[in-house]
Order: C-alpha cells, then sequence, then structure tokens
C-alpha cells in the first residue's frame, strides 16, 4: 500500500470525527511516513512500520475524548424549528427520565462488576490472613501440648496460601478482564459516535 491509498483510507475510517481532529491526524501520519522515507525506508516498509488502517484508527479514537465526540455529533447542522423545540419541552417529563434511568442502569451494571472484582480481592486478602492467624496457631497449639492441632492449623495455613496465591492471580486475570473489557465498550461507543454516514 502507498502513502496515498493508506492516508485516504485512515481519512474513511475517520469519517464522522470532527474535520479539524481528521486534518491533523493525516498530516501527522503523512510527515511521519516522510520522515521514514527522507530516512532511506522504502515506502511500503514505512507504512507497515506504523501498523494498520484499523490499529492508527484505534490508537488515534483512544486520544479522542469521548465528550468531544458527543458534543460533535450533537451539535445542530441547522437551527431547531419551534414546533421541535415545542416538541423537546413537551417531551422532557418522558425523556428526561428516561436518559437518567438508562445511564443509572449502566453505571449501576458497570459498579457491579467491579464490586465483585474487589470482593474477589477482598477473600484473597482474607485468605492471606487466615495464613497468618493458622501460622500463628501452631505455636498455641504447641504450647497447649497439643501436637495434632499444631499440624492441623499448619495444614490450613499451606492451604490458605496455596489458595491465596491462587486467587491472586485469578483476581489479576479478571482485573485485566474488566478493563480490556471497558476499553472495548469505549471503543465501540466512540466508533458508534464516528459511524459512517451515508
Amino acid at each position: 500500500m502507498n502513502k496515498e491509498a493508506f492516508l485516504c483510507e485512515l481519512r474513511e475510517e475517520l469519517f464522522g470525527l470532527p474535520q479539524e481532529d481528521i486534518d491533523e491526524r493525516i498530516s501527522f501520519y503523512r510527515e511521519m511516513i516522510d520522515d521514514r522515507i527522507e530516512d532511506g525506508i522504502p515506502e511500503e516498509d514505512a507504512i507497515a512500520e506504523i501498523g494498520t488502517v484499523e490499529s492508527v484508527k484505534k490508537q488515534i479514537m483512544s486520544e479522542i475524548p469521548l465528550a468531544r465526540l458527543v458534543k460533535e455529533k450533537v451539535k445542530p447542522k441547522r437551527r431547531l424549528r419551534v414546533w421541535e423545540i415545542v416538541l423537546l419541552v413537551l417531551g422532557s417529563p418522558v425523556w428526561i427520565p428516561l436518559v437518567i434511568a438508562a445511564a443509572a442502569v449502566i453505571f449501576a451494571v458497570y459498579a457491579s462488576i467491579w464490586a465483585l472484582v474487589v470482593s474477589a480481592y477482598a477473600a484473597d486478602l482474607s485468605l492471606a490472613a487466615g495464613v497468618i492467624a493458622a501460622f500463628a496457631g501452631i505455636g498455641q497449639f504447641l504450647k497447649a501440648g497439643n501436637p495434632a492441632g499444631a499440624l492441623f492449623s499448619f495444614g490450613a495455613g499451606v492451604a490458605c496460601a496455596g489458595l491465596a496465591i491462587l486467587l491472586f492471580f485469578a483476581c489479576a486475570w479478571i482485573t485485566k478482564a474488566v478493563l480490556k473489557l471497558s476499553g472495548r465498550i469505549l471503543f465501540t461507543t466512540k466508533s458508534a459516535f464516528v459511524g459512517k454516514e451515508a
């Protein structure tokens, strides 16, 4: 793929972003490719080093705030007519609570997912505390002359330690998965605002 084809495809993928952002990004990548060509890298290789159009689009979308995309999308292309304003005002007792309810449901689901992650870390912390308590109990059982209790306490401590380590890795994996899911949801939301128009 040559430079012009790459930049043309990138411009098409970014359609829906504010025009000044598109122009800024296109000129940035044009300059980046030109700099690499000046350094002696063939044009196709310079473009391959930058990445695919899709990966560049993801990078650009991650840098642009969602609020800016929403503002650009909802900005009216023309002035509202009187009857449209009247409908908005008369319909506000219906659509405002619906928007608030939808936002509350989305926030509640997201908060619930993170509450599960925090709960898993709390369980892991309690297992770690169980290890300390079990090993402290060994000394108490030995003082009392109960070697069977000390052996049981040692076994419980080792079991808690194993479970705590296992749960820690599970918690770390779950946290990464939730963060990745959050990133995908944000990217999908941004893409919906930038989506191609007919």
